[in-house]
């Protein structure tokens, strides 16, 4: 859901959100509209207003772990998880993490990756929250969902910073509750 359709309707945080996102068309590969959130995090006071929404909605969720999905959802989940008093998990491409790791693959809108998480970094029954940038097609957080689930954690949301037209109308994201901040820029 959309945080204007979830209260948030004419809060102007929301529309300094979608203000300070800038658009590279072409990129990474010809015909992709590249939603940067460089020109987000470079404004501290619209950076603190995308966090402080999110914060408002899961500080009293009981949530025990943020996972960040990277690289993008690195920037938001670590001041999150600070806010609500939990650990910040990465998930991350392939080999970077040391440890017993699990992976999981999935198909982006142009290609294809994979992510993987360390094993002891999320005990069985923790509340976890899914951060990323942006939400296109879905398949990134389906694959957070599943490796969080598969060491017993409960995903209680995902939450995105953008959301591609196709997320709209969509509450749920593999049963999982998805939280958009803002429509992409165009």
């Amino acid at each position: 859901m959309f945080a204007a359709e979830n209260g948030l309707r004419g809060d102007p945080r929301l529309k300094a959100i979608s203000d300070a996102i800038s658009v590279v068309p072409n990129f990474p590969k010809p015909g992709i509209m590249f939603q940067d959130i460089t020109t987000l995090v470079s404004d501290h006071k619209v950076f603190k207003h995308t966090v402080d929404i999110f914060v408002e909605r899961y500080r009293d969720m009981g949530i025990s772990v943020v996972a960040g999905v990277e690289a993008r959802g690195f920037i938001f989940a670590p001041p999150i998880a600070l806010a609500i008093g939990a650990k910040f998990i990465p998930l991350r491409k392939p080999g970077k993490l040391p440890g017993e790791v699990i992976s999981e693959a999935y198909e982006l809108e142009y290609g294809s990756d994979c992510l993987e998480m360390r094993v002891a970094a999320v005990k069985h029954g923790e509340r976890a929250l899914v951060v990323d940038d942006l939400v296109a097609t879905g398949g990134t957080l389906s694959a957070a969902i599943r490796l969080l689930e598969r060491v017993g954690a409960e995903v209680v949301e995902c939450a995105c910073v953008i959301g591609l037209p196709e997320v709209k109308g969509r509450r749920l994201l593999d049963g999982k509750p998805l939280y958009v901040l803002v429509e992409p820029r165009q």
